[in-house]
């Protein structure tokens, strides 16, 4: 869990908290009067896509939530996304469109990980925005990303880095300077692709089965679709005592069963699907051969049965006593006002079926966010079953009747991913991300403009290059810097420091002086000044010289020294020679020349190493040890932009 700074709460796992603000804040009652009416028409001007959409824990919904602290008063919510991470998004994309819609709003959204957003574009973010100091930074206004600035220089706009900004303090930078604080194109343009596939989307990750469930689960699905998402999880959650109630189905008995087609999304369909359970055999659910054509209906209609059971078998019978409906609720007439003001019913003529489909929905979203979680009128899933099977009976003969039109159902195959469509997908992603390498620079020569790009990609040079530059690269204790992620700024060069930093590398310096120096500045005082001027700048000069060479000598005969220490090792057969010092003792005809002991005395002289070579070929054979698989090598190579073809010698 993350410390929310929103009233110093915490945001649990797997949830996103959203709220959207006022940017131009008045007096406390005009800004709830403000905030309420915003929020039934944000509500009645999304009801559709809110309205149809799955959710798999908790729906979206937003509450209104008074002044406290340095919190200004705003609405928002909280939303248990659980494993499908698809409904965290598609809330980014509401609030989004909900900014742009209203544009005297601004949105902050967030979850565990703090400012989720940010990390969908990592690779295009200012150097100094970290996780420390982004909280309270990042807003939605007018249906663009903002991030408060950190100033550069004296006078321009923003907030230090090291300064968490309050809320109030943000939105008011927001407010008057909302050119400055627009995020760049680049991490826009990221963030765009990630969520401009709604509202489409929606209907793309929605799957259709076929299952053969009890009468009873079929009329509560048709009229509350939403009830599917807390049976899948029922079951998939599933523990002993739960599988109790399920030893005899008293309330969706098998002999019921008919064959319904289900639309799930595509979490809860795998949820449910990758799960092998066997019935008990005294609940009377029995599954066909393997063979059998329906096979799968069966089993999946077991399934969603069992977690329907555990569902109702968790709360109590629900009163016969009607429920006062919403219509009683003093805001539901101005939100249904709302609601068709925006058209939201399409002309569809008052007490048809699909016209009182849309009422059913509209009246539950009007529930999420109007009427208090603790008010009696909101009800667990089972109660909501039970009392959904007591106010509609069923026709068992009727709905066998519609198994002869049911659509085909959806296929499957996008639960299996083969390794090739990973792959398509990692360089998909790869690219999104604009990351360019030495290996994607392209070659002169060659036949022809795709082969020399292609050779390019898999050049031995690109690869010690970019050895080299990754080596060369800066790092401090947060972790080595990538070549292209150094920063693009112009180069300065220090002359005096460089100029100290020599002359402490060569030993020079004028710290150390004996007393003959000093009686030889006693006695030069009287001098010429110019030519005292020139006389100290040309011993200056040798004395540096001197002790430069000095330190050089001395660093070869170190090196010397160690270099006969290793040549009685076996420590240079593991470094590969190039074929020219192999065949240094070979003439033409492939003869040795030379009598032995000179040839001795060759091999015995220490020969400088080709250190790419060496270095090309321990990368090559650690990519070979990985058999095609993650390893060192290759995640080093990839993060450099650096590709390398498959090992067509290994068989």
């Amino acid at each position: 869990m993350t410390m929310d700074l929103l009233g110093g709460r915490k945001v649990p796992d797997d949830a996103v908290h959203y709220s959207l603000f006022l940017i131009e804040t008045k007096d406390a009652e005009d800004n709830e009067r403000i905030l309420l009416h915003l929020r039934e028409q944000i509500l009645s001007r999304f009801a559709n896509l809110l309205a149809k959409y799955i959710w798999q824990n908790q729906p979206f919904s937003l509450k209104y939530q008074p002044e406290t602290g340095s919190v200004p008063a705003h609405v928002g919510g909280s939303t248990d996304f659980g494993d499908n991470v698809e409904d965290e998004w598609f809330i980014v994309y509401l609030l989004q469109h909900i900014t742009r819609t209203f544009p005297e709003l601004a949105a902050k959204v967030e979850d565990n990980d703090g400012e989720f957003i940010l990390i969908e574009a990592a690779d295009y973010l200012p150097k100094w925005l970290k996780p420390e100091n982004s909280d309270n930074r990042v807003f939605f206004s007018k249906g663009q990303l903002h991030i408060i600035p950190c100033p550069s220089r004296p006078g321009e706009v923003g907030l230090s880095q090291d300064q968490v900004p309050t809320l109030r303090q943000a939105l008011a930078l927001l407010s008057s300077n909302k050119e400055a604080c627009l995020a760049s194109l680049k991490i826009r343009s990221v963030l765009g692709k990630r969520i401009d596939c709604y509202p489409d989307k929606i209907q793309s990750n929605l799957h259709r089965a076929h299952c053969f469930l009890p009468a009873g689960i079929v009329t509560v699905l048709a009229e509350r679709p939403g009830l599917l998402a807390p049976a899948v999880s029922a079951f998939y959650l599933r523990d002993p005592v739960d599988l109790q109630a399920c030893r005899t189905f008293t309330t969706f008995p098998p002999e019921t069963r008919v064959l319904s087609s289900v639309t799930f999304t595509r979490c809860l369909y795998a949820q449910l699907q990758q799960q092998s359970f066997m019935p008990d055999r005294r609940s009377g659910y029995s599954l066909p051969p393997c063979t059998h054509p329906q096979y799968q209906a069966h089993e999946l209609g077991m399934k969603l049965a069992h977690g329907f059971e555990i569902l109702c078998s968790k709360c109590r019978v629900p009163s016969s006593e009607p429920d006062a409906p919403v219509s009683c609720n003093p805001q539901w007439k101005s939100f249904l006002d709302s609601l068709k003001r925006n058209d939201y019913f399409k002309g569809e003529l008052e007490g048809s079926k699909h016209y009182k489909d849309l009422m059913t929905a509209a009246e539950n979203v009007f529930k999420q966010s109007f009427i208090n979680t603790s008010s009696s009128c909101v009800k667990s899933p089972g109660e909501e079953v039970l009392q959904i099977l007591q106010s509609s009976p069923y026709d068992l003969e009727e709905l066998s009747k519609q198994e002869k039109h049911l659509q085909p159902p959806d296929s499957d195959c996008w639960l299996n991913l083969t390794p090739e469509e990973l792959e398509q997908i990692l360089q998909a992603r790869a690219e999104a991300g604009g990351r360019t390498g030495a290996g994607s620079k392209t070659q002169s020569g060659g036949t022809g403009e795709g082969e020399a790009e292609q050779d390019a990609s898999y050049s031995l040079v690109a690869v010690t290059q970019g050895m080299k530059n990754f080596i060369n690269a800066m790092s401090s204790y947060e972790g080595a810097e990538l070549p292209w992620s150094q920063s693009n700024e112009p180069f300065s060069f220090d002359e005096k420091s460089m100029t100290n930093a020599l002359d402490r590398l060569l030993g020079g310096g004028d710290d150390e002086l004996d007393s003959d120096d000093l009686e030889e500045e006693e006695e030069e005082e009287d001098d010429d000044p110019d030519e005292e001027e020139e006389e100290e700048a040309v011993g200056s000069s040798d004395s540096r010289e001197q002790s430069g060479a000095e330190a050089l000598d001395s660093l070869k005969n170190y090196m010397d020294h160690m270099d006969q220490e290793l040549l009685g090792t076996n420590i240079g057969k593991s470094f590969v020679q190039s074929d020219k010092k192999k065949d240094k003792n070979v003439n033409p005809s492939g003869n040795h020349m030379g009598n032995p002991s000179t040839e001795q005395k060759e091999e015995e002289e220490i020969q400088p190493l080709d250190v790419d070579l060496n270095l090309v070929t321990n990368l090559l054979e650690s990519l070979a040890s990985q058999a095609g698989l993650a390893g060192p090598a290759s995640n080093l190579l990839q993060s450099m932009g650096i590709h390398l073809p498959p090992n067509s010698d290994r068989t």
